[in-house]
């Protein structure tokens, strides 16, 4: 739980300084609103990180697998590319070279999208699956302490200095989580035994009806294996289940990601608060209601079930979004911003405990951070795109008007997860809890 306090932290740090900062600092330097939203296209790298899950699953790195072990390889990797990507950002001017800025913020998030693939894995092969919401739970508050000193932190540090100043700190902490890959052990879990046997299958199915050579053959084992087997399994264990699933994972939080991205020009440009109001509001004061949300959900998890928890988280996203649509019509009231900023960051502390619980109790340890990417990549992947023309729709509408649509984007989720607990006895028949367990014994 130590360690994914750490590791939390280091997977938080990288995610607002390429979405929310990053917002505020090109309004706060006048890059139009428009383009603003288009920036935010930058987190869809965060929502399609399965496309390259499959590599982190199995390609051992060169050296740095056996001096580390594969999950801590590939941290370390990842935070080389973040350092070197945000002290990059640092030296860019948004409005000389808003194109070089946009480079080097996707070096940011495609190495922050791999490394939260292998923190991922770590987190959910380190211990068994009854601890994977006290665990959670944990990673959330050092995923929120950083994104408290990457949001407040860094609005701070740029108010007070400069914006280059602000990132080229937020660099140097990425030594945070370097360090704390150097100290923790490597997860003891074996990651073959399933992916091994297809593997096999299909290398034997090459040789025999493809006639390849036993090379080549062996490379198509491991491809397929890599690839489709961690598809395979998924969908073959819950079958007609498996796309109702998937499609839950994908709206739960579209609502709260839709409407994140406009929050801060919200609260800058509309409302008209200084970047340390907004800071001391919606990120210090935010950042400890979130804390009170995660262990609230954590216990709320372990006395009443994980479904129950995401049906309520599910709910009180959606109402929480739409206290936006008041603020939006009321003059700027620090008191009241402070109030929706509590509820909304409460009822996120709540969802996101009992979704990552959730979705950690559907993994194989065979294939864990493929099939959680895939989990992880479609829980982003439709707020962000539709993130991407929240710009536009204030532009033409109002921010009452999108925030009204951004909570009506919650229904859907609320009506699956009430058909996922009409299923609820089946998917836990499902669930590969003893696979997991064995594994981690071995």
């Amino acid at each position: 739980m130590i360690a994914m306090l750490f590791l939390g932290f280091s997977a938080g740090l990288p995610f607002l300084l390429v979405f929310s900062t990053l917002n505020a600092r090109l309004a706060d330097v006048g890059v139009e609103t428009a383009t603003i939203g288009f920036f935010s296209w930058l987190g869809i790298t965060y929502s399609i990180k399965v496309f390259w899950a499959p590599v982190v699953d199995r390609l051992k790195l060169p050296l740095l697998d056996r001096l580390f072990g594969k999950r801590r390889s590939w941290i370390l990797l990842a935070q080389a590319g973040i350092a070197t990507g945000l002290y990059l950002m640092a030296r860019v001017d948004p409005l000389v070279a808003p194109e070089t800025l946009a480079l080097f913020g996707l070096l940011v998030a495609f190495s922050s999208a791999t490394q939260d693939v292998a923190i991922d894995a770590y987190r959910i092969e380190i211990a068994q699956e009854r601890l994977q919401a006290a665990l959670a739970a944990t990673y959330i508050f050092g995923y929120r302490l950083a994104l408290l000193v990457a949001g407040a932190g860094a609005l701070y540090i740029a108010e007070f200095w400069s914006w280059q100043v602000s990132y080229q700190v937020m660099a140097a902490l990425v030594g945070v989580g370097t360090v704390t890959v150097l100290v923790v052990r490597e997860p003891a879990v074996n990651h073959f035994a399933a992916a091994q046997d297809i593997a096999h299958r299909v290398e034997e199915e090459a040789a025999m009806r493809g006639h390849l050579p036993p090379g080549l053959a062996r490379l198509a084992g491991w491809f397929y294996a890599a690839v489709a087997g961690p598809f395979l399994d998924f969908f073959r264990r819950y079958r007609e289940l498996a796309l109702v699933i998937l499609v839950l994972v994908a709206v739960y939080r579209i609502s709260d990601i839709a409407m994140g991205v406009m929050a801060n020009p919200f609260y800058l440009n509309f409302m008209g608060f200084s970047k340390t109001q907004v800071a001391d509001v919606t990120k210090v004061f935010g950042f400890f209601m979130t804390i009170v949300g995660s262990m609230v959900g954590g216990v709320l998890v372990v006395r009443y079930g994980v479904r129950r928890i995401l049906l309520a988280g599910a709910i009180m996203t959606a109402a929480t979004n739409l206290l936006f649509v008041v603020l939006a019509q009321q003059p700027p009231d620090i008191a009241a911003l402070a109030v929706v900023v509590s509820a909304d960051n409460l009822s996120g502390g709540i969802a996101n405990v009992a979704l990552i619980a959730w979705l950690s109790s559907m993994t194989s340890a065979s294939f864990t951070a493929t099939q959680y990417a895939l989990f992880s990549s479609l829980m982003t992947l439709p707020g962000k795109f539709l993130g991407g023309f929240s710009g536009i729709v204030v532009a033409n509408f109002g921010y009452a008007e999108f925030f009204l649509i951004a909570g009506l984007m919650g229904v859907p989720a609320i009506l699956l997860v009430l058909f996922m607990m009409r299923h609820g006895a089946r998917l836990d028949a499902l669930a590969p809890v003893k696979e997991q367990e064995d594994a981690l014994v071995k």
